[in-house]
């Protein structure tokens, strides 16, 4: 080699660098000073000895005979093959998928079909997607998988009625809510933060009808704040109240004389009745006109 001799440790094996690094690594770790031996004891068996090359290659050996450095090896064969921008790059094993939950010993299929209706609506993580909640849920109500528990289906077919941030939360947080419970529970509490609750709420105790607003689109929209806060707490006496107090005055007149009188004076029932009856009189009066 361009005349100059070789070291006597000298290999061109480079694996065989490496397991001797190891194996050197290990010994230095593991080997206690009640172990190392005293310069007397070293002098008298100098002689006899191996020297650490040969320790080494011995303990290969046995390695390799009772099949101990079987999972050593794949993992610095492939960290010298790569090339620094694989290093870098992202594998598979990094991207997370599906949900952690015990799906029991035979695993389940759902079918494609399935997966379609639920991705019709899906959540993307945004404003106004509380239907999105309604449409899984009625698409889970009408089917079930023999043995196979309600938190896998759930979870699984959860996964797939999400896109953009909404998916990157379920996958962030697969791993805490590995339940129905524990993942609807806080993905409810995410659709629906404190903010957006109290504005819901603000919508339904100001309600008011608009002067160029029908009693029958009044009466929709009223609804329609229902709707998109299901779990408001009001009792219905008062939404039904509310409603009565927030439409115009000739309202009022037409409401109280078709009451016969007062429309707060009416039980529950007769008021809710006696609205949805006016509210239909006043749809079949706007397609005449």
């Amino acid at each position: 080699m361009n005349g100059f001799s070789l070291p006597r440790n000298f290999t061109d094996d480079p694996e065989k660098l490496l397991k001797k690094k190891k194996f050197v690594e290990a010994r230095d770790k593991f080997e206690s000073p009640s172990r190392t031996p005293s310069a007397a004891q070293t002098s008298s068996s100098e002689e006899t000895t191996p020297t650490l090359e040969e320790e080494f290659e011995e303990q290969v050996e046995e390695q390799e005979e009772e099949h101990l450095g079987e999972n050593l090896a794949p993992v610095f064969e492939n960290m010298v093959d790569k090339t620094l921008r694989q290093f870098s790059t992202p594998t598979t094993a990094n991207i997370r998928t599906g949900p952690t939950v015990n799906t029991g010993e035979n695993g389940f299929e759902l079918k494609l079909a399935l997966i379609t209706m639920v991705q019709a609506s899906q959540f993307y993580g945004k404003g106004h997607e509380d239907a999105s909640a309604q449409h899984f849920l009625e698409i889970y109500n009408t089917f079930t998988i023999r043995g196979v528990s309600k938190d896998a289906i759930l979870l699984y077919l959860f996964s797939f009625s999400l896109l953009g941030k909404a998916k990157q939360w379920f996958y962030i947080n697969k791993d805490k809510h590995n339940t129905w419970d524990l993942c609807s529970t806080a993905f409810l509490a995410k659709l629906f933060p404190t903010t957006k609750a109290n504005a819901l709420r603000g919508n339904l105790a100001s309600f008011q009808q608009q002067h160029d607003e029908s009693f029958t689109k009044a009466l929709e929209r009223i609804h329609n704040y229902i709707e998109d806060y299901p779990h408001h707490g009001i009792e219905e006496w008062l939404l039904m109240q509310t409603f009565y107090d927030g439409i115009v005055s000739s309202t009022h007149e037409s409401i109280d004389v078709a009451a016969r009188g007062a429309f707060l004076s009416l039980k529950l029932s007769d008021a809710k009745a006696l609205v949805e009856k006016m509210a239909s009189n006043s749809t079949c009066n706007e397609e005449r006109t």
